[in-house]
């Protein structure tokens, strides 16, 4: 790749849980790949119930297990998003919505939204299931739902160049 860094905005609902996650993920394998510098990634939600507050203790319980920090603070997705970034993955159909109806009433907005999951080869449910209201277990699972899925977003940007 070459040129401006391609910028990626992750969305979940309340930008504690999933997106923080992905964020920390993705970073990490662009990293790990020797690209970091060919990408500018975010995270926010769709709503503002915990805007200003870290990620979970879970979220960066499991991400700390696997190498990974999460020093980001929970925002709201803007309208200027929709013009700051090139993707926004959204975490399952709700946020799909409520993106695309924001861009709606912004009429228009450069930014692609995708959905996660149409990057995780083992999907059977194009959601990423938030495990906020579950145990660590669900943690762990939606954090290899995560792995897969950014391992596939960033070969399908790097085959974009």
């Amino acid at each position: 790749m070459s040129g401006a860094p391609v910028s990626v905005l992750f969305v979940c609902l309340g930008n504690i849980c999933r997106s923080p996650l992905a964020e920390g993920i993705f970073a990490a394998l662009a990293k790990e790949r020797g690209v970091e510098g060919e990408f500018h990634v975010d995270s926010a939600g769709t709503a503002a119930y915990h805007s200003g507050e870290p990620a979970d203790s879970r979220s960066a319980a499991v991400a700390a297990d696997h190498g990974i920090g999460l020093t980001g603070f929970a925002r709201q997705v803007t309208p200027r998003d929709f013009e700051r970034f090139d993707i926004i993955v959204a975490m399952d159909r709700s946020n799909r919505r409520s993106l695309e109806r924001l861009r709606r009433r912004l009429r228009g907005g450069l930014a692609e939204i995708v959905m996660m999951r149409d990057y995780d080869p083992g999907a059977r449910d194009p959601d990423v299931p938030d495990p906020y209201y579950g145990g660590p277990g669900g943690f762990e699972r939606v954090f290899r739902i995560l792995e897969r899925a950014c391992s596939g977003l960033l070969d399908e940007l790097a085959d974009r160049d």
